[in-house]
């Protein structure tokens, strides 16, 4: 398989034009001292743009990220030559960039990168392995975005290379056939498990390859093989068709080690799956196979499927969208879905998992600020964003995922209950409008925008009324969806848990004797009567409050209405200030089962609908 890829791949190069052939990309990377994190590349640049200088960058921004991120800031020792060897000169533009002398036509810069965090964005180097994000990693130049790629890694004794990159007949060299594929193919070096099964589903046969490093047993990894292979199977049952690889092949690089940072990163044939997690316990690889499920969707949603505020990328800056409430969001509701199809739910267990995102859009206060909409262009400040003033997100800021993922759920119950149709459906629409026609440069043709989303809906439905109101009260809007009558319809019932219980509405921790204010959410009782971030809190109605285990039981022992005192210390100075107690808005969700209500055959028959797995034994 890897050689007939490899030889599809050269093939598709011997049919680009002479001139398009000498423009080409090498990377060769060592890691001669990877126990200090480090990696060493060069970067070989051929017939580059005609002009005296070459412009060489690191980009800003990561596919899958939308923050913006400064990768040159951990790249030093660089040095540029010429074809011939000859020392070039270089100079800084901005802190991001070098311009370096074109010489004979040929350019090749090397340059150490520090590296030390393994996640989906970064670069991870040590002694155990290279994981690899490639905009933390390499160099590229100006105008040589369609060169064809080459890439040499120099693994360690005992590392194994697993990568979406195209093979060839050398094990340690890959391919790709532009900047923006290259850059969307991460790369783990390492001491790498691998799992590898195939299927014909839809007509086409795939591949998947899930590859581990871990520190745990080859029987952890073939247990949560089952169970990733199940999951993969119900996604592809409910899309009808993988996503069509671009070379047969999609691979799932998870590393699951105890300095990890948890994260997942979608990426056009493969993943990057992170965590602390080890794959030990039915707990932990439940909770590994959610993210892997979230990550698999995305080769349909979002990878292909694609906005157009995302496509191309742009690697120089932030890219917004006002569409992740639906790449990112419905990705989030299905994830968990899906995982209960597997059969790795209960239907209680899945009650609750429902019940974070319909409780917080029913109850966070950032609704009256963002729409969803709205919510998804916060992403360049929120998503791993970095900055040092402080933010009032508590109050303003509801996840797109979370967001997301409650539309998702409300959009599926109520095309279920009205319209006989599914979630599924309305996706599977938006596929066969947008998501399968890619370009010969191996990317989205037919991005889509928010005004395509509102008429496909309205298309699958029959009914562009109800897709207009949809959008217009709950994605462009603020409105919540009624999820109580929804719910009911599955027989899940949406319960007021806070129900007059006194709510104090703030983050808070112990500080020597007194309780330190973090923030106040708005619809608390704390916002309203002024306390706010940094305030210290010493007793209520004169009781010590030495702890927020003892503060909570005072509120905990009152009624919601009554006027309590509190004693803080509110930027120097010593105040009493009275507190009305506001009711707490927590919400929770159980099956009918549980809450002792009855469960009729037609309910029944409605949650085995959408719950039962849509794989044949």
């Amino acid at each position: 398989m890897l050689a007939r890829l490899s030889a599809v791949f050269l093939g598709s190069l011997l049919a680009i034009p002479l001139a398009a052939q000498q423009r080409a990309v090498e990377y060769d990377v060592a890691f001669p001292h990877a126990e200090q994190h480090e990696a060493r590349v060069t970067a070989t640049f051929r017939g580059a743009p005609a002009g005296q200088l070459l412009h060489v960058r690191m980009s800003r921004s990561s596919p899958g990220r939308y923050a913006i991120h400064s990768f040159a800031k951990n790249v030093y020792d660089v040095s540029a030559v010429d074809g011939h060897g000859r020392a070039l000169a270089i100079t800084r533009p901005d802190p991001h960039g070098w311009d370096i002398a074109r010489g004979d036509g040929t350019v090749r810069v090397s340059y150490t990168v520090f590296g030390d965090r393994t996640d989906g964005t970064y670069l991870g180097v040590d002694h155990s392995h290279a994981h690899i994000n490639m905009p933390a990693l390499f160099m590229w130049a100006r105008g040589m975005d369609t060169a064809p790629i080459r890439l040499t890694l120099h693994p360690r004794a005992g590392w194994r290379i697993a990568t979406q990159l195209v093979p060839t007949g050398d094990s340690t060299v890959f391919t790709a056939p532009n900047l923006q594929w290259f850059m969307d193919s991460p790369v783990e070096v390492g001491p790498v498990t691998f799992r590898i099964w195939s299927d014909s589903s839809g007509g086409r046969k795939s591949t998947w390859r899930l590859a581990v490093h871990h520190l745990g047993t080859e029987a952890q990894v073939d247990t949560f093989a089952t169970m990733a292979k199940k999951v993969v199977a119900e996604e592809v049952a409910a899309w009808g068709a993988p996503a069509g690889y671009d070379f047969g092949t999609y691979t799932f690089l998870a590393d699951y080690l105890p300095w990890d940072f948890g994260d997942g990163m979608e990426h056009r044939n493969s993943t990057v799956i992170t965590s602390r997690r080890s794959l030990a316990t039915a707990t932990e690889r439940r909770a590994n196979l959610t993210t892997l499920s979230h990550e698999f969707f995305h080769s349909w949603n979002v990878e292909r499927l694609r906005p157009r505020s995302l496509e191309p990328f742009d690697f120089e800056r932030e890219n917004m969208s006002g569409e992740l409430w639906f790449a990112e969001g419905f990705t989030n509701y299905f994830d968990n879905l899906f995982v209960r199809r597997a059969g790795y739910y209960t239907d209680d267990e899945y009650a609750a998992v429902v019940a974070n995102p319909v409780s917080t859009v029913i109850t966070a206060p950032g609704r009256a600020h963002f729409s969803a909409v709205g919510m998804s262009m916060q992403a360049p400040f929120v998503d791993a964003a970095v900055s040092i003033d402080p933010t009032n997100r508590g109050n303003t800021f509801i996840s797109y995922y979370t967001y997301g993922s409650a539309l998702g759920l409300a959009l599926d119950l109520t095309l279920r209950d009205r319209y006989n149709l599914t979630l599924e459906d309305y996706m599977r629409a938006m596929w066969r409008a947008y998501g399968q026609y890619q370009t010969k440069a191996l990317a989205p043709a037919r991005p889509y925008t928010l005004v395509d989303l509102r008429r496909v809906l309205g298309d699958v439905t029959h009914d562009s009324a109800f897709a207009n109101d949809f959008f217009r009260r709950y994605v462009e809007g603020q409105q919540a969806p009624d999820f109580a009558r929804l719910l009911a319809t599955v027989g899940f019932q949406l319960v007021h848990s806070g129900a007059g219980k006194p709510f104090f509405g703030a983050s808070m921790d112990d500080d020597s004797s007194r309780v330190f204010i973090n923030w106040t959410s708005e619809n608390g009782s704390a916002w309203p009567a002024g306390i706010s971030a940094g305030d210290l809190v010493y007793s209520i109605d004169g009781e010590a409050t030495p702890s927020v285990a003892a503060l909570s039981a005072i509120i905990d022992r009152h009624k919601v209405g009554d006027v309590i005192t509190v004693d803080l210390l509110q930027r120097g100075e010593r105040r009493k200030v009275s507190v009305t107690l506001r009711e707490s808005p927590a919400m929770t969700v159980t099956t009918f089962e549980k809450a002792g209500i009855p469960v009729t055959d037609a309910v029944r028959a409605h949650r085995d609908a959408w719950l039962r797995s849509r794989v044949a034994p």
